[in-house]
């Protein structure tokens, strides 16, 4: 049997924690796992907060900035309770809760501060658990993302965490374009500060563009057994350079990236998605749950600043649940660079899709929060459409009701690793159109069980993605029986995690 420990910034398993899809990775790969009956360890962030129900195990004694420190690791429950799977967080003063999400921190001026600092003594924590064997012995440690990657530095060049060698280390890459770029020195939040005493390879840390940095992306990518993408066309998307806006691609560590490939240490691997003993919504409650939540939301104090909006949707509507639409387009997503791109581009291409939508009956609904800029974009927009219902605000209901009924599902990613809101979407039998990048080639063919737009460059994406939406309402309206077909196909495809764990097991954790 062999002994996993998980180690991430977020876990869906408990309840908070979570921000994005990483989330759900860590959450699912555990329970197939444990159906193997191996044991699975995952250790999180406590963020001040996920650490209060649970029960203390041990506390941490390490040393940052050449001092003594103590955390505290704590057994927590999970949502749902696997056998073979425990669940911990890792509590200490500095590892704060972030206002992504409750979760990350936005450092615009300097980006990755505070998010390194605490992911700094988190890395650090856990690698004095493994010491002091709260987990037991670890066969494989997985890792996921720059937050995590400091423990493959530990493993590398900290004499006090020599156990670490014991383990073999698996790196997932969710999102390639963030890398945890901090200074080597002069700075708080740098890796001389906090580990003045260490002795490194400066060639395994550097960053290749900012010579006199740490990349902790990087780091994991060259310190790491096995490193793992989730979806095999976004590994090949980031074996080559970025060439900003139209393609996004290895982000300065294509080379890296392409030496671990061909050491055979890099592998595509696309994420699945949950099939058995999901969380079903009721059909025909999408509008009462919008309408509930916003309710909950505007007596919120922290949601003073987005009443008007959320009043402003709300009777949006009210006035759907006496006028139905006849299509209904939707999005769940953060409100990122990486998910609304072509709308902040150009976002004359979103107001034509729902000046094309409104001839016709339909609307298009788009849930998420995230960088205000988008936020700020979507809230204007939504104020000129009344057929835009901007829904600013995370609702695991309202979300369960769109994956059910909407018509389309609607993934305009300027890139995507994987994605898994369009295996949600087909899941239920609704068709999506999307950018067909990375994992989104993988998932959605297009006229077979959904839709696709590109295009050889940015202005000419967009345009096509204008002219796809509209197309897949004339679908929609024209040729109900070539819809229906499509609609059984998506149903019917399996991205299951069964499949993508044994591969796990055969391409990342054999050694």
């Amino acid at each position: 049997m062999k002994n996993f420990l998980f180690v991430s910034a977020e876990n869906d398993a408990l309840a908070n924690c979570k921000a994005g899809g990483m989330a759900d990775v860590v959450r699912d790969v555990p329970r197939q796992i444990a159906v193997t009956g191996d044991h699975v360890h995952v250790v999180v962030p406590a963020y001040n907060r996920l650490h209060k129900n649970g029960r203390l195990i041990s506390e941490l004694k390490f040393n940052i900035r050449g001092e003594a420190t103590v955390a505290s690791i704590y057994e927590v429950a999970p949502k749902k309770k696997i056998q073979g799977i425990t669940h911990y967080v890792i509590d200490h003063p500095e590892i704060v809760e972030g206002n992504i999400a409750h979760i990350y921190n936005d450092d615009p001026e300097e980006p990755f501060f505070t998010d390194a600092v605490k992911y700094f003594i988190f890395n650090t924590a856990v690698a004095q658990a493994v010491k002091q064997n709260i987990f037991d012995h670890v066969d494989v440690v997985h890792l996921h993302d720059w937050h995590t990657a400091l423990l493959a530095f530990h493993k590398a060049f900290h004499q006090d965490f020599t156990i670490l060698k014991e383990s073999w280390f698996v790196y997932s890459i969710h999102n390639l374009s963030l890398q945890g770029i901090r200074p080597l020195n002069d700075n708080f939040a740098s890796i001389n500060n906090f580990f003045p005493e260490l002795g490194y390879d400066y060639e395994k840390i550097k960053d290749p563009r900012y010579n006199d940095c740490i990349n902790l992306m990087a780091v994991g990518i060259r310190l790491s057994d096995k490193v793992h993408t989730v979806s095999p066309s976004y590994m090949q998307d980031i074996m080559r350079p970025s060439h900003k806006p139209e393609f996004i691609g290895g982000e300065g560590l294509e080379e890296d990236l392409r030496i671990a490939f061909a050491e055979g240490r890099l592998h595509g691997i696309l994420n699945g998605v949950n099939y058995k003993n999901m969380r079903v919504a009721k059909k025909g409650n999408l509008y009462a749950n919008i309408l509930i939540q916003i309710f909950k939301w505007i007596q919120e104090e922290s949601k003073k600043y987005k009443s008007d909006i959320l009043a402003n949707t709300g009777e949006k509507v009210v006035h759907l649940l006496l006028n139905p639409p006849s299509f209904v387009a939707s999005s769940v997503a953060r409100m990122t660079e990486q998910k609304f791109y072509f709308f902040k581009r150009n976002p004359e291409a979103l107001k034509e899709i729902l000046k094309n939508l409104e001839a016709k009956n339909g609307i298009f609904i788009l849930l998420g929060t995230g960088e205000p800029e988008y936020e700020r974009l979507m809230r204007d927009i939504s104020y000129e459409h009344a057929n835009f219902i901007f829904i600013n605000g995370q609702s695991e209901d309202i979300i369960d009701s769109i994956y059910l009924e909407s018509n389309l599902y609607f993934m305009p990613s300027l890139f995507e690793p994987c994605g898994i809101s369009q295996m949600l979407a087909m899941r239920n039998g609704v068709l999506c159109l999307v950018h067909h990048t990375g994992g989104l080639i993988d998932t959605v063919r297009d006229g077979v069980d959904g839709f696709a737009f590109y295009g050889s460059h940015i202005d000419e994406t967009v345009s096509n993605m204008v002219k796809a939406f509209d197309h897949c309402i004339d679908v929609y309206q024209n040729d109900r029986k070539r819809w229906g077909v499509m609609r059984r196909k998506a149903k019917a495809v399996r991205f299951s995690w069964e499949d993508s764990v044994k591969r796990y097991y055969d391409k990342l954790y054999t050694y």
